[in-house]
């Protein structure tokens, strides 16, 4: 069967996906490593990470990539891990989200006016992705961002989120430099940059949980 002109032209103009496929298999690195998480743990999600919230959402929240024991395991973003104790108990605190986070992704836990995506949708070896898994990922990020027709807000989790979201705004780093607390404008969106929410960086008090807080109390008001 052939596809006619103006059906491949409607077929090219469709909004590419907004997570890979289950077994993606873009990246060499992370499929192998996927393949022997699946042996390892064979109860485990080890699958590209969806996004979570709704598409028509005014506020997109950008985190690195999956966490082994968090979305890697329950296939919820931020669900698991330490980073997501302090994540959604701040979204709760500022009204993003409605529930009791029980870390798992059948704890009913509701995200209000907020969507969550990783910058990488795989969980890399030792939660390092290479600069090209973040590139070949880009896309599914890129796509997400296209699909929002709301979206007025993106808060990027550290640099690594910050600078892959920079390609889709079509902004140079020199224009958005990286800092925590820092606010750039690009046209209708506002980015909001905030240090990582993980364990390390809390540990170290590079982040504290006032420093998270304000960013995104600086969000809600924004939005009014």
């Amino acid at each position: 069967m052939t596809t006619s002109r103006s059906e491949a032209a409607r077929l090219s103009r469709q909004a590419p996906t907004v997570v890979p496929d289950r077994d993606c298999p873009l990246c060499a690195r992370l499929v192998a490593f996927r393949e022997a998480n699946r042996v390892r743990e064979p109860s485990w999600h080890n699958a590209p990470v969806a996004p979570f919230g709704d598409i028509k959402a005014r506020v997109l929240i950008v985190g690195l990539a999956p966490g082994m024991q968090g979305a890697n395991r329950t296939g919820r973003p931020f669900t698991g891990d330490y980073a997501g104790d302090l994540l959604y108990a701040t979204l709760i605190e500022h009204g993003f989200a409605k529930g009791t986070y029980q870390a798992r992704p059948d704890d009913g836990l509701k995200l209000i006016d907020c969507r969550i995506v990783n910058a990488v949708h795989c969980v890399p070896p030792q939660n390092k992705p290479l600069p090209a898994e973040i590139n070949t990922c880009r896309q599914f990020l890129a796509a997400n961002l296209e699909a929002m027709p709301n979206l007025r807000a993106i808060v990027a989790l550290g640099r690594i989120a910050h600078d892959t979201v920079l390609k889709p705004l079509k902004l140079k780093g020199s224009q958005a430099p990286f800092g925590h607390g820092a606010v750039h404008q690009v046209g209708a969106i506002r980015l909001y940059d905030s240090y990582h929410c993980s364990r390390y960086n809390t540990n170290t008090g590079v982040l504290t949980p006032d420093m998270f807080r304000k960013v995104f109390a600086r969000v809600k008001a924004d939005l009014g």
